[in-house]
C-alpha cells in the first residue's frame, strides 16, 4: 500500500506541475498541534481587526478534516507570482504584486478542479474532496509547512527554500489516504535575521511570527471598511495604496528565486501606461475597466480614492 500510495504521490505531483504549480506537499488531514492555541492568542489579542470572520469556525480552521467528511489526506500546493519587472510595486500608486494580473481565485481554482477531476478520473475513481483557494478557514500556511513546503517566516508568512514567499497558497483536501510528511509547522530558517520587522513602517510584524491586522498596510488598504485609514499612520504607506510587499522585498530568501511564467499575472499595457496624472482623474468606470477580473477590485473604487488620497502624503 505504501508503495502504490507513492507511485499515486509522483503521478499527482507531475500532473501538478504540469498545470503549472511550483511545489506541492502532503500533509495529514488531522489537528494542527498546537495551532489552536496560536490562533486563540491572536484572536484573544484583537490582532484580526475588523476582520471578524476570523473568529468563526474555529474547530475547522485548525483540523482540516472537518471541513470535508472522511478526508485523510491534504495536498498544500504552491504557485509562483514573483514579477520579473515589479514596476507597479516601485512607483506610485504602489500595488503588491499579486494583484498584478488576473484574480488568483480564479486562475487557482481551475487548475485545482483540472487536477482533481485527472486523479478521480485517471488514479482513483472514488475519490471524494473539496478545492480550497483562500475560500474556507484553513490555516493554509502551517499546513504547507506540515507538508514540507517551508516554514513560517518572522513576516508569518510561509517561506520556500527555493521559491521564497511569492507563492500562493491552495489545497485539495482528499478522502485519498496518501503517505505523507508532516514536518514540524514552525521550523525556524529565518535565524537572528530581523530585516522584515525592522523594515515594516507601521510595526505591524510582532514577536512569535505573528501580525497586528489593525497595523498592517495590507489590511489598511484591502480588508479595512472604514471610511478612514487612521491619522497614525499618515506619512508611514511608502505609497502603498493596495496591499503592501515591503517585509517580503526585504527579505533574502526572495533574492534568488526566478520570475514565474503565467500570463494571466501579467499586468495589461494600460495598467502599465498609467501615470499619476491619469491615476488622479480615475472615474469609477475606469477603474472597473482598469482592473476587470483583478483583485484590487476587492478594495471598490471608493476603497482605492481613500487609499489614493491617504498614500499621496508618503511621496507629494
Amino acid at each position: 500500500m505504501h508503495l502504490a500510495g507513492e507511485h499515486l504521490k509522483r503521478q499527482i505531483r507531475e500532473e501538478a506541475l504540469r498545470l503549472g504549480f511550483a511545489d506541492l506537499g502532503f500533509s495529514r488531514a488531522t489537528q494542527l498541534e498546537g495551532d489552536a492555541e496560536r490562533l486563540q492568542a491572536w484572536l484573544d489579542a484583537g490582532h484580526h481587526a475588523g476582520m471578524g470572520y476570523m473568529a468563526n469556525h474555529f474547530e475547522k480552521r485548525t483540523n482540516p478534516a472537518r471541513l470535508v467528511e472522511g478526508a485523510l489526506t491534504v495536498v498544500s500546493l504552491l504557485y509562483n507570482y514573483k514579477p520579473a519587472e515589479p514596476v507597479l510595486s516601485e512607483r506610485f500608486p504602489k500595488i503588491s504584486r499579486y494583484a498584478y494580473g488576473q484574480d488568483y481565485h480564479d486562475v487557482l481554482r481551475a487548475k485545482l478542479n483540472a487536477l482533481f477531476d485527472f486523479i478521480k478520473r485517471d488514479l482513483y475513481p472514488q475519490l471524494e474532496g473539496r478545492v480550497f483557494v483562500d475560500s474556507a478557514p484553513l490555516l493554509e500556511r502551517s499546513l504547507a509547512a506540515r507538508a514540507g513546503l517551508g516554514w513560517i517566516g518572522k513576516n508569518s508568512l510561509l517561506i520556500h527554500r527555493k521559491l521564497g514567499s511569492y507563492v500562493f497558497l491552495s489545497e485539495l483536501v482528499l478522502n485519498l489516504d496518501l503517505p505523507t510528511e508532516d514536518v514540524p509547522a514552525y521550523n525556524d530558517r529565518c535565524g537572528g535575521c530581523t530585516l522584515c520587522i525592522d523594515a515594516c513602517p507601521t510595526t505591524a510584524i510582532l514577536s512569535g511570527r505573528t501580525v497586528d491586522a489593525g497595523r498592517c498596510l495590507s489590511y489598511l488598504t484591502i480588508e479595512n471598511k472604514a471610511a478612514d485609514i487612521p491619522e497614525e499612520f499618515a506619512g508611514k504607506t511608502e505609497g502603498w495604496t493596495f496591499g503592501c510587499d515591503i517585509c517580503q522585498e526585504v527579505c533574502p530568501w526572495n533574492r534568488r528565486p526566478g520570475a514565474h511564467d503565467e500570463p494571466a499575472f501579467v499586468p495589461s499595457a494600460e495598467l502599465l501606461a498609467m501615470d499619476v496624472d491619469r491615476w488622479r482623474s480615475m472615474e469609477q468606470a475606469d477603474f472597473s475597466r482598469l482592473f476587470k477580473g483583478s483583485a484590487v477590485k476587492r478594495a471598490k473604487f471608493s476603497g482605492w480614492q481613500r487609499n489614493f488620497s491617504f498614500a499621496q502624503v508618503s511621496c507629494f
